[in-house]
């Protein structure tokens, strides 16, 4: 009878544990390997092309989805530093990063700011003139643009505040600024850190995290007419950052720890794999869309979703990396 119980108590641990192996080599038929480098996809309001960062604090390209060919919109830019690269209505691009590389804390935090890339090519960055916090939401059928800022970017707020802001991107005149910016959401202590993540419903409604003491997170969202703010992931004590939604504004990608009930490990933004949240407000459908956090060490993070739906993009990643780090960008076939 004991030695039954202890086969017992060894399959449970054995089954519920991380395995040995690279989540590359046992990849599903709906997924494909896009790219062996690179990092934070972002996906043309077309579907044509993915613009993506070569690194952290690198070179910004783009890969055409149709002949796979990779050009570099950034490399005329010398010791390029950028940590973002976002499409807009337009063609154009949005660049998030600092001037420089200092160092990893400041250049990421104090430093990061936004720019104006053209699509003609040969262009040349310009400053928009506004620091901010880690990414941005950007409209993908508008000049619109929400961001976020802390202290480190915005002196005038408290220690432990954040905000989120919301803006228009002006082309009219030779030299590319923001208008209308407006504060649409803000936090007054470290309790909830906020960052922008995505418009949906016709840029009436906007998608953000809650950043939560102990590495946890929540996925929140603001109605823009009304100003009501919902959580919609209600999972305390859990990672749950919305990154990615889907067109008809129904649910959004999220990266989560929600497999560690199952497979143990530390809580938080290091074992995190792609689940779907439903936008009903009752935070119970939850889906599993990529199992790399079954592997010892591995990661599924940053995704993004086409605007048709069909498919999205992500990337591999490390447990151990800081967020945003990645090794290749992959393809998740939605119609297959």
């Amino acid at each position: 009878m004991k030695l039954i119980v202890f086969f017992m108590v060894l399959f449970i641990l054995v089954s519920q544990g991380r395995k040995p192996g690279n989540p590359l080599s046992t990849l599903p038929p709906n997924i494909e390997v896009l790219t062996h480098f690179g990092e934070r996809a972002d996906i043309s309001p077309d579907n044509q092309e993915i613009a993506f960062m070569s690194k952290s604090f690198g070179d910004a390209m783009v890969i055409d989805l149709k002949t796979r060919a990779i050009r570099c919109l950034t490399c005329n830019v010398p010791a390029a530093a950028f940590l973002r690269v976002m499409h807009l209505s337009t063609g154009d691009y949005i660049l998030i990063g600092p001037d420089h590389f200092e160092d990893i804390r400041i250049s990421r935090s104090r430093d990061n700011e936004l720019w104006f890339l053209s699509k003609e090519r040969g262009s040349k960055p310009v400053k928009l003139g506004q620091k901010m916090s880690e990414g941005a939401a950007v409209s993908k059928k508008n000049l619109t643009i929400a961001f976020s800022q802390l202290k480190a970017q915005a002196p005038d707020l408290p220690s432990g505040a954040s905000r989120i802001i919301m803006a228009d991107i002006d082309l009219s005149g030779s030299v590319p600024k923001l208008i209308n910016k407006k504060t649409i959401h803000e936090t007054s202590d470290p309790s909830c850190v906020l960052e922008a993540q995505d418009f949906y419903d016709n840029d009436t409604k906007l998608t953000f995290v809650c950043y939560e003491p102990s590495d946890l997170a929540s996925v929140m969202g603001i109605d823009l007419k009304t100003e009501v703010v919902t959580n919609y992931s209600k999972l305390p004590g859990a990672y749950n950052e919305t990154e990615g939604i889907f067109p008809d504004g129904l649910y959004t990608c999220v990266e989560s720890d929600r497999q560690c009930e199952k497979l143990g490990g530390k809580r938080g933004s290091g074992n995190i794999d792609i689940w779907k949240l439903k936008l009903d407000g009752t935070g119970k459908d939850f889906v599993r869309l990529t199992t790399f956090n079954d592997y010892e060490g591995g990661k599924a993070s940053n995704p993004v979703v086409s605007s048709d739906g069909k498919f999205m993009a992500f990337q591999s990643a490390r447990t151990t990396d800081p967020a945003g780090v990645g090794y290749g960008l992959l393809l998740y076939h939605f119609d297959k």
